[in-house]
């Protein structure tokens, strides 16, 4: 144990000494923060107003199109529409919007003019306010009260309600938090996993394992190796966390929320809410958040995120021990462990929208998958969606698995890490699984 240790400390210590690890460790807060202040900080500085020269010669929309931040509308009459066409831009205008003459039933013909493509909110809000205004119109000539059309609209809302406790849930919140996990998971198998695959094989090409070897056993050197590498993802991930939570505590106090509605600018909800429908809006956003059973989540994370990676980095480890001198033929041998990643992230997206079918059910038991199968599934709620007795299984299998790839791993290991000038293939590693020692 003492030499696993030691084995551990070095993949620890030499790994986060690189530069490589404090760049990735800040990039990732940094993006953050930057997909947040950038929108901020354009939409505050921007003084740009778009003026928009409006023909209306049906008189149907006249002083009816609603300004916006940043565009306004300019009604102009009795103009030459092929000359202003010509020179609309020479006026300052951005755009001309063309309204001819038309059938009420029937309506066509409405053209836009711009030095370029329109951008995809101008576009949407015009087309919004001119079918909003005949709408209007029609009901008119049909005698149909406006106010009491609206008042006959439904606009019902179900409770949905998650749990014995009957707490209130929301089935996106639950598929954004599934699907966030599942994809961390399936991000880190990949990265974490080939990181082991690649400092193993680096080991073996240069000549090190051979020294390392003389003083520790295959066996010891592949764990010490697996278990630092994992070390230093989960030193990783809580640097990011805290990173992150410390950004989104602080932007508030930079920015005023005027300025951080202004980026939200565009179409989104809470940009056109007033500020009480906002503060109603944060609230039940709050309140759905805090439904998804977080106690339960996070350690679940945890223990996933360690069982799958020590699930596959020790086939991984196995895999890059059977490199030679031509790395390159690495890529066929890694086909095998690769491939029921990519199916578990597959069925993982089939159980963040149907969590209680038979595939994400079976998905979230077998280690291969479950890591990020059952992440997707447990914010849906336990022991509702998922029993207790799916996830204490779905746990023991992927212990079992572990306890199995290992002994599998480590039969390959410590073979193929002394093996060298020789084209290995799958075939023959497999042989040194069940070849008495």
């Amino acid at each position: 144990m003492e030499k696993i240790w030691l084995i551990i400390k070095r993949e620890f210590t030499t790994r986060v000494r690189k530069k490589s690890f404090l760049v990735t460790t800040l990039l990732v807060p940094i993006a953050f923060a930057a997909m947040i202040i950038v929108p901020i900080l354009l939409a505050t500085s921007s003084s740009e107003h778009k003026r928009i020269a409006v023909v209306d010669n049906s008189g149907l929309f006249d002083n009816k199109f609603p300004d916006s931040k940043g565009t306004y509308f300019k009604y102009l009459h009795d103009q030459n529409i092929d000359s202003l066409k010509q020179h609309y831009a020479d006026q300052g205008y951005e755009g001309l919007l063309y309204i001819p003459q038309f059938d009420i039933s029937r309506p066509s013909g409405f053209e836009f003019y711009s030095s370029g493509q329109a951008s995809i909110t101008i576009e949407s809000s015009i087309n919004k306010d001119i079918n909003d205004i005949i709408e209007k119109k029609r009901l008119e000539m049909q005698g149909i009260d406006q106010s009491k059309m609206e008042g006959i609209r439904s606009n019902v809302e179900v409770t949905f309600k998650n749990g014995r406790d009957e707490k209130k849930g929301s089935s996106w919140v639950a598929y954004g938090v599934g699907y966030a996990s599942g994809f961390i998971i399936y991000i880190v198998l990949l990265l974490f996993g080939t990181s082991v695959m690649r400092g193993v094989m680096e080991e073996k090409v240069s000549r090190i394992a051979e020294v390392m070897i003389s003083s520790v056993k295959p066996f010891q050197l592949m764990m010490g190796k697996i278990i630092g590498i994992a070390a230093v993802g989960l030193l990783q991930f809580c640097i990011w966390g805290i990173l992150i939570t410390a950004i989104y505590s602080l932007i508030p106090l930079f920015f005023s929320p005027e300025s951080m509605q202004a980026a939200a600018q565009g179409g989104g909800a809470m940009a056109q809410a007033s500020h009480a429908d906002q503060v109603e809006m944060i609230h039940k956003m709050r309140e759905l958040v805090g439904s998804i059973p977080w106690g339960l989540i996070i350690p679940c994370f945890v223990l996933y995120f360690l069982g799958g990676y020590l699930f596959y980095s020790s086939l991984y480890a196995a895999i890059g021990s059977l490199a030679n001198e031509d790395a390159s033929d690495i890529q066929q041998l890694t086909i095998p462990v690769t491939v029921p990643i990519i199916i578990g992230i597959m069925i993982m997206m089939k159980a963040v929208q149907d969590p209680g079918s038979p595939l994400a059910v079976w998905g979230s038991i077998i280690p291969f998958t479950s890591p990020m199968v059952m992440m997707a599934r447990l914010p849906y709620g336990v022991p509702g969606t998922v029993p207790y007795w799916q996830l204490v299984l779905s746990l023991l299998c992927l212990i079992g698995g572990f306890i199995g790839t290992t002994w599998v791993a480590g039969r390959i290991y410590r073979t193929g890490i002394l093996m060298y000038g020789k084209k290995i293939t799958l075939k023959e590693a497999m042989k040194w699984v069940v070849r008495k020692p």
